[in-house]
């Protein structure tokens, strides 16, 4: 039980919190995160893809392409910032892929 503030009468009402089932084996759960991280990295690839090209842009509109100069856009730098942010997050979702697959031989088998 837990208490939930009711947002109509403004009191605290008592509610029966709902158990969690897990279905399925390890197995089977392996291959649900395989494929939710293989998305996530086909979707933050796409995004690094985007934030390049908006880089490219900004130093283009400016004409500066030196990151070193004063006068680089700082547009461009916060992109570049959260690209490399977004490149770490990458390689520890492939990390993280690589332990998964190696200790799941179905992922194995199938990914041959």
């Amino acid at each position: 039980m837990r208490a939930v503030l009711c947002a109509e009468t403004d009191q605290f009402v008592e509610r029966k919190m709902a158990k969690l089932h897990h279905s399925g084996n390890s197995q089977e759960t392996a291959l649900k995160q395989a494929a939710v991280i293989g998305g996530m990295l086909n979707d933050l690839d796409r995004t690094i893809q985007i934030l390049d090209l908006d880089i490219l842009t900004e130093e283009e509109r400016v004409r500066v392409f030196d990151v070193c100069d004063r006068a680089y856009p700082i547009l461009a730098r916060t992109l570049a910032a959260r690209r490399d942010n977004l490149k770490v997050t990458v390689a520890a979702l492939e990390q993280r892929l690589q332990m998964i697959v190696a200790t799941t031989p179905r992922i194995t088998a199938e990914a041959a």
